[in-house]
This record gives C-alpha cells, structure tokens and sequence, in this order.
C-alpha cells in the first residue's frame, strides 16, 4: 500500500467551502492509501470565528466546529476510498477538552484516538485532559494504532498497540521548535524499531499568528521502519525538507514487517519480555 504524512499548515478560511477545498485537495494530491494529518490541524478552524482567538476560546470555537469538520473528511474519504487519520484537535468531553483525532474509512468515521499525556503547555496552560484509551484500528490496509506527539515518547504506550497487533503506528505532531520536532521524531523511529513496525510521523508547520494555540510550528514529515531484513539501514523509508509543507510518501508492504518480526536480525519484538526480569529492583549499587 501507500502512505502519506502530512506537513500541513494552519490556513485562513473565510468560510466552510475554503476548508473543504483544503483537505480535498490535499487528499487528491496523496493518491495513497492510508494518510496522516497532524495533531491539532484543526486549529484551522479558528479562522472561521473571523478574528483571532485565544486559548480558552479557540478551543471552544474548534469544538464546536468539529462534527462539521467530520462530516466533510467523512465524506472525502468515502468518496476517495481511503484511509485517513484527520487532523486533532480540543475536543469538549464531560471531562475536560480532549485532544481527539478522528479515523475515518470508506464506510466514513471508523473511530478516534485521544491522546493519552498532556506535554506542559496542554496541562498547564490549555488545561487540555488526558482522553479515552489506545485503540487498535483493523483495517484492510493493516491493524493501525494511533500515537499524538508527546505520546509517541513513551515506548509502553507503542509496546501496548504493539502487543494489541499493530502492524503501523501514526504520530501526528505539532510543536513549535526543532527540539520538539526532534524529541516526537526521535520517538516515533524508536517506536519503528522496538516494534518492528512502520511509523509516519506528520507535523503541523509555518505561521498562524491569528491563533494562540499554534501560532509557529516546526518539523518535517517522515516514514519510518524497522533497520532490519527487508527495510533501509537507516530505518527511514522518506523524510520531507524542514518546514515544507506537503505530503511525504513511501510505498509499504506489511508482509516485510510480519518477515522481520519472524526471522529479522534482530527480534525485538520477540525479545521484549527479557526486560521484565531486568528491572530496577535487580539492578546492583556498586560505590567506587
């Protein structure tokens, strides 16, 4: 199959008509099977309030925007016949404002992932909440597991979607310096390669000064495997230019990744569980 990650920038829409035109013609442009936005991409919405917001009420804002934003992707998807993670954003539960990315198919909403730890800035200053658990998306095109940006730094997050059967693991990101970009790339290539899967990381990039929650955005999008039998040496399948917004592709053939947990190299996957009767408690204190 084909994949696409997204390098995707917060636009200004004067209306409903502009942010369709947007996604569909990024999705024409894919011509993949399976595509990434990146974490909150729905930010874009902002600009249909007609005036900057800040943090409080441009979440409120999106929120209230999104089932319109999914009823559109929906129906893009259904209509192009693909797979498509959606861009996230704060979404009001009875908990709090989530930050959710829907999954949408053929048949249109497949589900959503939410992401699970809040960086910082969520937890301090947006008083963004942890969501709902991992899910495992079975589809025709492989079991999909979601990671949102600082989530794709915890290796027991990826290990459990791993554990679950994920086969691709999608970390849509937004941060707005390269050591964000860095510390959620570094994470999904270690994901990649703990559990011997594939990996696409999707940035949010470029200016939006009319929105406090994403005003500048770094990174560069990237399809990530396994250094192993099958895969490059250096684990990466593609990798956009920093800061260009657009679509970063590679072609993928899931049976490489079944191959290589199998019989590759190495078998991370397999060997995983030695960890476990390694733990701290038997680590041995020597005073020099």
């Amino acid at each position: 199959m084909r994949v696409a990650a997204a390098a995707w920038p917060i636009s200004w829409h004067d209306d409903w008509a502009s942010f369709e035109g947007k996604v569909t013609d990024w999705v024409e442009k894919a011509d993949a099977d399976l595509m990434v936005f990146p974490e909150y991409g729905l930010m874009d919405l902002v600009s249909l309030a007609g005036k900057p917001l800040d943090l409080e009420t441009s979440a409120e804002f999106v929120s209230d925007a999104t089932p319109e934003a999914n009823r559109i992707i929906a129906e893009i998807a259904r209509q192009k016949n693909v797979f498509i993670l959606g861009p996230s954003g704060p979404l009001r539960t009875p908990r709090g404002y989530v930050n959710r990315a829907t999954f949408f198919g053929p048949s249109g909403v497949v589900g959503h992932q939410d992401k699970q730890i809040m960086t910082r800035y969520e937890r301090e200053q947006w008083l963004i909440v942890p969501g709902g658990p991992l899910t495992l998306f079975e589809t025709p095109v492989g079991r999909i597991g979601v990671l949102i940006c600082y989530d794709a730094e915890f290796p027991l997050l990826g290990r459990s979607l791993v554990e679950a059967g994920a086969e691709v693991l999608l970390c849509p990101s937004a941060t707005e310096a390269l050591s964000g970009y860095s510390r959620v790339r570094i994470g999904a290539q270690a994901r990649a390669l703990e559990g011997q899967c594939i990996s696409l990381h999707a940035p949010l990039v470029g200016q939006a000064p009319w929105c406090e929650a994403v005003d500048a955005s770094k990174g560069c999008a990237g399809v990530f495997c396994p250094p192993d039998v099958g895969f490059p040496d250096t684990g990466v399948l593609a990798l956009g230019s920093m800061d260009d917004m657009g679509w970063t592709q590679s072609e993928v053939d899931l049976t490489a990744i079944a191959q290589v947990r199998a019989n590759g190299r190495v078998l991370n996957v397999q060997n995983w569980p030695e960890q476990r009767r390694m733990s701290y408690q038997h680590v041995n204190l020597v005073r020099a």
